[in-house]
């Protein structure tokens, strides 16, 4: 046995697994627990003699991603090692996400819920932008819940650096539901807005407990999108007509969000119509986001122990971060938009001074949080 592969027997001894939670076509999933100190752990194992080319894309891009972020709301990646024919991730375990939590119809939510979770979404965003990586798969199963409430972006799969504005990108990423226009009409040129637009869904659909945009085809997702928000119009998003996969879809007029958020603060809807914006280029970036005055109204941000956990936990499920990513279906969808049908399944640092992060952060304690749940 070389040097090598003594190191990898003996990183393979530190990790137990105990019980099998997932199953993909490509990888396995077992929770489990660290040797010497009992600690739990997952333990994604992927197949990579399923591969005629070598190791899936996929699971390369979630190593170096997760090799390279290392932030509380980012899940974390404690050692890779290799047996046989398989690479096995020894990631955080997490038995829960947020799609569970906006299901559960015995949950009932709070504005300050509502403002945790998305401040802990844009707080690890913010993280990943800052340190060039798009993450280009935000949805609210991709979001974990860790056993101490703390939210934790998950599955980079998808996710690529980016730097070079003029670099072409593929437009087939990002579920359905959550994919910006520009990508639905064949954008090859994005930047950090597409994820944005991710997370305004994934706010608005904590507000309604439903998905916003369910479309059934791309085409139908610009329909349920345009029907939703309002048809652009070239004043409104200057060249959008000329992108490559442009199709007109039909006109509609532009209806106020407060007819469908009726319970919403006006900080609360203009924060939603930041992440919606058509021009991509006028989209509100993480970092503002973050700063924006519905943050910082009443309520506060619920402390992340005192959210509300689903009763229920995490069912094995297929493994969508190497299998491809898979619509979530079956879903009712918001009101004033058509319903969701039968969904589709798609293919698959620098930085700033550290002075200017640390205001954000101390602005977003939570521990500075007073609010309290009703009993």
């Amino acid at each position: 046995m070389d040097a090598v592969e003594k190191a990898n027997a003996e990183r393979q001894k530190r990790w137990i697994k105990d019980q099998k939670v997932g199953e993909g076509t490509y990888a396995v999933v077992y929770r489990g627990h660290e040797a010497s100190t009992g600690k739990k752990i997952a333990i994604k194992k992927i197949k990579v003699g399923q591969f005629k080319d070598g190791l899936d894309m996929s699971a390369i891009r979630e190593v170096k991603y997760l090799r390279e972020l290392h932030h509380q709301n980012i899940i974390a990646l404690f050692d890779v090692f290799s047996s046989k024919t398989n690479l096995n991730l020894v990631l955080e375990f997490l038995d829960a996400d947020l799609e569970l939590i906006i299901k559960d119809r015995s949950i009932v939510f709070l504005p300050a819920d509502i403002k945790s979770w998305l401040a802990m979404t844009l707080r690890g965003l913010e993280f990943c932008h800052r340190n060039w990586v798009l993450h280009r798969d935000l949805k609210p199963n991709n979001l974990l819940i860790a056993s101490d409430g703390q939210l934790k972006i998950a599955d980079f799969g998808l996710a690529r650096d980016f730097a070079d504005p003029g670099y072409k990108m593929t437009c087939q990423v990002i579920t359905r539901w959550y994919r910006p226009p520009e990508l639905l009409f064949g954008s090859r040129y994005y930047s950090t807005a597409v994820d944005i637009w991710s997370v305004g869904c994934i706010f608005a659909e904590l507000m309604l407990r439903i998905p916003y945009l369910p479309g059934e085809s791309d085409v139908d997702q610009l329909r349920t999108t345009f029907r939703a928000l309002g048809t652009p119009t070239e004043e409104d998003w200057p060249g959008h007509t000329k992108l490559p996969h442009y199709v007109a879809v039909g006109q509609f007029p532009k209806p106020p969000l407060r007819d469908l958020f009726t319970a919403a603060t006006a900080d609360a809807l203009n924060l939603l119509s930041k992440c919606l914006i058509y021009e991509p280029r006028k989209r509100i970036s993480a970092r503002d986001a973050l700063n924006h005055p519905y943050f910082f109204a009443l309520p506060n941000p619920t402390n992340p122990a005192k959210l509300p956990k689903s009763a229920s936990q995490l069912a094995p499920r297929p493994l969508e971060e190497v299998d491809g990513n898979v619509d979530p279906s079956g879903s009712a969808a918001a009101p004033g938009t058509k319903a969701a049908g039968t969904a589709a399944r798609l293919k698959r640092k620098a930085s700033v001074s550290e002075a200017e992060t640390r205001a954000v952060a101390r602005r977003l304690d939570f521990t500075l949080s007073s609010s309290q749940r009703s009993p």
